[in-house]
């Protein structure tokens, strides 16, 4: 079963000629089955080849013109998968743009941080990008009535929506299915391209993050916990983020001088990953993090929603020292919009600081009853 992936209509406006469409995600989130499903349209002759066979990455890294036309052809349309595994892939994709006429490419990357700095530069003013998310409700919604998507609530919130995760029918394949992710492919890219050798520590310092959604994190207390510097640990959540495994939230200031901007928050891509680090796939009545499984959707939710919908947004929290919070700030041209998440039907009032400082905001308190339409 193919549950329409939103991405292929933005694929379809973005690709012109001239242009390169990169795509990123991590892996099996359905990169190549977009892919596979645009080319089923496709009326020109095209390319498919992969970034991981040798003798691709022998041409593709060449810099040669003539060598790059030949390996082209009369295709008009050029699809590379896992185009990070090919050495200075940016300058041969500028030379291939600039030298074919008309040629149309679509890259695909499981990680941003290598094929990012690749293609940034050569290609500025000639790509646009798309990121590949797990399946997002607005797309299995299409799929299933209302009162399903009810009933499936705590599902997503316990194994996620990885596309595999969503058609399986039994939740001990889909806990092994998350286990396998998170043992083979979560970090793997990290690994191979950024020569890190504790992926031990990595592991461990995702299961600490685990712990701390909706809280500020102090890399220094992290740091500390996994033996290393502040700097590292830095560094590895950089990576962790560039590889779709986390989303990071900073703190949002513009007037009050005890608005929290020092510490960020980090959401996990994906509920399923989350509860797989920590080995704990409990029903919802039996844990004390259900607010805090509810949070993280709900926000991850929303930026699907935005890269997707073409909506760009500024997304923070926003916290004073007194303790007065929101989870979401999106600031969307000059207007802001606050939002708390409530996994219960409690209605709060905005917080009075909030209110005052920013008088022109919108607030909104998104709970059970009405988190379809703040997501689709």
């Amino acid at each position: 079963m193919y549950i329409k992936q939103r991405q292929l209509d933005n694929l379809q406006s973005a690709l012109k000629p001239g242009k390169v469409v990169v795509i990123y995600g991590a892996r099996r989130t359905g990169k190549t089955t977009l892919i596979h499903e645009f080319l089923k349209g496709e009326a020109e002759p095209y390319l498919l080849v992969s970034g991981e066979d040798i003798t691709i990455q022998s041409y593709l890294s060449s810099q040669s013109i003539d060598k790059l036309k030949a390996f082209v052809g009369n295709n008009r349309l050029l699809v590379i998968d896992e185009a990070q595994k090919i050495h200075n892939i940016g300058l041969n994709l500028k030379l291939i743009v600039d030298h074919i006429p008309d040629i149309r490419i679509i890259a695909t990357g499981s990680s941003s941080f290598d094929l990012a700095r690749s293609i940034g530069e050569p290609l500025t003013g000639r790509k646009t990008t798309l990121i590949q998310y797990p399946l997002a409700q607005m797309e299995i919604g299409a799929a299933e009535q209302r009162h399903e998507t009810e009933a499936r609530l705590e599902m997503r919130l316990l194994f996620g929506s990885y596309p595999e995760v969503v058609l399986l029918q039994d939740n001990r394949e889909r806990e092994q299915y998350l286990k396998e992710i998170v043992s083979s492919y979560l970090y793997k890219d990290i690994l191979e391209l950024e020569g890190i050798r504790h992926s031990a520590k990595i592991g461990k310092l995702l299961q600490l993050l685990a712990f701390q959604i909706g809280k500020e994190v102090s890399y220094t207390e992290l740091g500390t916990a996994l033996g290393m510097s502040k700097n590292t640990v830095d560094h590895y959540l950089d990576l962790l983020e560039k590889a779709f495994v986390i989303q990071k939230l900073g703190g949002f200031s513009r007037n009050l001088r005890n608005e929290v901007t020092k510490n960020s928050r980090f959401y996990f891509v994906d509920n399923g990953v989350r509860n797989a680090l920590i080995n704990n796939f409990n029903p919802l009545d039996l844990r004390n993090d259900a607010g805090e499984l509810w949070e993280n959707y709900l926000i991850i939710e929303r930026m699907k929603r935005q890269e997707y919908l073409r909506e760009p947004a500024n997304n923070f929290f926003w916290r004073t020292y007194t303790q007065k919070e929101l989870d979401l700030i999106e600031e969307r041209g000059s207007t802001l919009h606050g939002y708390e998440m409530k996994w219960g039907k409690a209605r709060p009032r905005p917080p009075k600081e909030w209110s005052g400082a920013y008088p022109d905001a919108t607030w909104q308190v998104v709970n059970r009853e009405n988190y379809l339409e703040f997501i689709n």
